[in-house]
């Protein structure tokens, strides 16, 4: 028998159990973390905690893509259009249109990743 990975538990304590996004993931001095809660061929779910300064650099990826904030400030560029986003707000980065982030503070967001 295989033992569950940490993403399969991360899953499993989701299922049919209310839980606090933000804390399901940690901040880390000077890193990125990030957390995979769903992978299926249809697309992924994805917690991250940025500390303060992080970035992703620019980038762009076949699918659209939904980034849920749940903690800090953070700026994301999507083409040339740069944005400020807090906690509470949703963005959608579209498919094949090149996109960065980087941390004004601690931050924390979930992303959703639709392949299509």
């Amino acid at each position: 028998m295989s033992k569950a990975g940490p993403s399969t538990s991360l899953l499993q304590s989701c299922v049919s159990n209310p839980q606090d996004l933000a804390g399901l993931v940690d901040y880390a001095a000077d890193s990125v973390v990030s957390k995979r809660i769903v992978d299926k061929p249809v697309g992924t779910i994805t917690l991250f905690a940025f500390d303060v300064g992080q970035r992703l650099s620019t980038h762009s990826a076949p699918y659209d893509a939904v980034v849920q904030v749940l903690d800090g400030r953070a700026e994301i560029t999507i083409a040339d259009k740069v944005l400020a986003v807090t906690a509470g707000q949703v963005v959608i980065m579209p498919a094949n249109i090149a996109h960065a982030l980087v941390a004004e503070e601690r931050f924390k967001m979930l992303l959703v990743m639709i392949k299509g």
